[in-house]
């Protein structure tokens, strides 16, 4: 699936990433809890109501679920 070029979304993304890695990495949080937080906003928009923007969302979900997938948000020891 293509993911479109857009520049603030990307922007946001490796934002949140650096910061849950940060929070990791200083043991604020654990492996656990930041897979949850993914976890929780990816059924955020799994489970929104049904609208205009459905494909929008089910592609959000899917992207945040394959970066737990991909052990992308935590540091692997």
């Amino acid at each position: 699936m293509a993911v479109p070029n857009d520049i603030a979304g990307t922007a946001a993304l490796a934002v949140c990433e650096s910061l849950l890695l940060a929070l990791n990495d200083h043991e604020i949080l654990p492996e656990k809890e930041i897979t949850g937080i993914l976890n929780d906003a990816a059924a955020a928009h799994e489970n929104a109501p049904a609208g205009d923007q459905d494909a929008l969302r089910a592609a959000v979900a899917a992207l945040i679920k394959n970066i737990v997938a991909g052990g992308n948000s935590v540091r692997r020891r």
